[in-house]
Order: C-alpha cells, then structure tokens, then sequence
C-alpha cells in the first residue's frame, strides 16, 4: 500500500496521525481526549503552512468514516470492481508487493494455458498503459491488471500470480 500514516502521542492532548497519501497530498488528523477529531490539511509545498482545518465531533467523525469505508454508499463497480458479461468477467488485481509472480514473465508462468484467464491490459505506477500484453511482458509490484475469465478462471490466476499456483483452475 502507498499511504504512509506517522502515528504519535500528544500527552494530554491525544493522538496525532500525519498521513501522506499517494498524490502527495498531507493531512494530520488528531483525536483529542475529549472525542473531538480536527483534519488538517497541509500545504504540499511547506510542510507547516495549513491550508484547511476540519472540526468534527465523534459521531461526525463516525458517520463521515462511515462513507468513506464505503458501508454508506458503495458504487456498484466499485463493489466487485467486475463487469459482468454473461459468465465472463472482467476485473481489476493489483500486483501486491508480497505476490509470487513479481519479476516472472507472463510466457514463464503460462497464465492462459495453466488458469484459462488473460490479461487483457496493465497500468502501470507510473501510469504508463500496456494493452495485451505478450508473453514477454514482466510483473511488477503496484501495477494494476485488467484481466478476463470466467470466476474460476480468475480464482486460479489470483492464486498464480499471488502464490504461485493455480489451484482449480486447470
């Protein structure tokens, strides 16, 4: 994961959270002892200058967690982040940093062959697109995959790409 949350104490105060999120932008966020929580959002450029200050009270701070994880109001895509076309589906993995297939080749592992899956498409970090990529195409950690397969297909290439093996889908 690319979010960075610094965690300190602030003696009679609270706690204090500075997290950097992967645009770069910097909140600190403090609960206070006495269930207040204030966001603060920092300037990207001078990590002192506070550009915008939220106060919230604990059930504000609640309700607002609340639709942020998404128990709220979660958009459909987002659910399953999977489209549905009949049995087949189209779905989102991201190359975790701990998953078995970093640094393989898509022809070393066999992906289409071994899981009946493919990889229709990558992004990259760095944004940067791949459209079908060949056998020759080499993982990497954080790159997102948009993959193709019906749901067994795509089970066997999630525990491929993150174990090693594709149990099932053969």
């Amino acid at each position: 994961m690319d979010l960075e949350i610094k965690e300190s104490a602030l003696p009679g105060i609270g706690q204090k959270f500075c997290v950097e999120t992967r645009s770069g932008e910097r909140l600190v966020i403090i609960v206070h002892n006495d269930e207040r929580r204030e966001i603060f959002r920092m300037s990207e450029s001078d990590p002192d200058e506070v550009l915008a200050v939220v106060t919230l009270s604990e059930e504000e701070s609640r309700a607002i967690a609340a639709i942020l994880a998404g128990i709220v109001y979660k958009p459909k895509l987002e659910e399953t982040r999977e489209a549905v076309l009949e049995d087949l589906i189209i779905e989102w993995i991201r190359v975790e940093p701990s998953f078995a297939c970093i640094g393989k080749r898509i022809g070393e592992l066999d992906l289409r062959q071994r899981t009946g899956a493919t990889v229709i498409a990558v992004v990259e970090k760095d944004h940067r697109k791949t459209i079908n990529p060949g056998p020759d195409y080499v993982f990497s950690s954080g790159s997102m995959l948009i993959v193709v397969g019906e749901r067994i297909h795509l089970n066997g290439l999630k525990q491929l790409l993150s174990k090693g093996e594709a149990k099932g889908a053969e």
